[in-house]
């Protein structure tokens, strides 16, 4: 049997199903957070230990609830940088691009789940009733969900844009607004000694899922794809 007829695999699950997944899980944790706490806004560590006692205290539920479909979100995320790293190997990525993505997915989906557990701790009424204890947590969780999940986001969309620059398995201007997001996104540690430098993050977070999403259903689920895909670009250049 030769290469043509045979079946193609199904590579694992969908990339693209996972990443809607996990964007719409924690965009819910947002919006859901939003509407229970009565369009209260989030509360910036920033603000001071006694804003964040005040809000745990006052809003602990829409928090509960939020940390819940945050680390509820973490699941796919984790499921899809290996599903990448799998895909990027079937298709004949032996650089260490796809590793690297892996390590940095599965860091980006772990500390996305410790952030859900610092802010279901600052739900608790017993810890939230400390206001300096609730601001070390409130940061605790800031910081694990804000710098070190859009790192690990960077890391993985670069493990997949490079090869996909390089190799042509992504549309080329998708590959490159991949690495522009993923360059952003790894700047974005500077802002833990640089505040006004938090602009990077929701770029990273939002720009890295949307991101994520384009790249998921796009990237090849294996070589016969790839040739088609070229084959397919050639007869249109020969057409034209």
């Amino acid at each position: 049997m030769n290469d043509s007829s045979r079946p193609r695999g199904s590579g694992g699950p969908p990339l693209g199903v996972l990443a809607v997944v996990h964007a719409a899980l924690l965009l819910a944790a947002l919006v859901l957070g939003l509407i229970l706490a009565g369009g209260t806004t989030f509360v910036s560590p920033f603000q001071g230990a006694e804003a964040v006692a005040a809000h745990a205290q006052s809003d602990w539920a829409a928090i509960r609830i939020g940390s819940m479909l945050q680390f509820g979100s973490a699941v796919p995320l984790g499921i899809y940088a290996a599903t990448a790293f799998a895909r990027l190997q079937r298709l004949g990525v032996r650089v260490p691009g796809p590793a690297i993505g892996f390590a940095g997915g599965l860091t980006a989906a772990i500390l996305l789940m410790v952030s859900a557990f610092g802010s279901y701790l600052l739900s608790r009424p017993e810890l939230a009733g400390d206001a300096r204890l609730a601001l070390a947590i409130a940061f605790l969780s800031f910081a694990t969900g804000g710098v070190g999940y859009v790192t690990g986001l960077g890391l993985l969309i670069a493990g997949m844009a490079v090869p996909g620059v390089i190799l042509g398995l992504l549309p080329r201007w998708l590959a490159w607004v991949g690495l522009v997001i993923a360059a952003l996104a790894e700047l974005s540690f500077l802002s833990l000694a640089v505040e006004p430098l938090q602009f990077l993050l929701p770029i990273g977070r939002f720009g890295g899922m949307l991101w994520l999403i384009a790249a998921g259903f796009l990237l090849p689920v294996d070589r016969r794809d790839v040739r088609d895909r070229r084959r397919n670009g050639v007869d249109a250049e020969v057409g034209s």
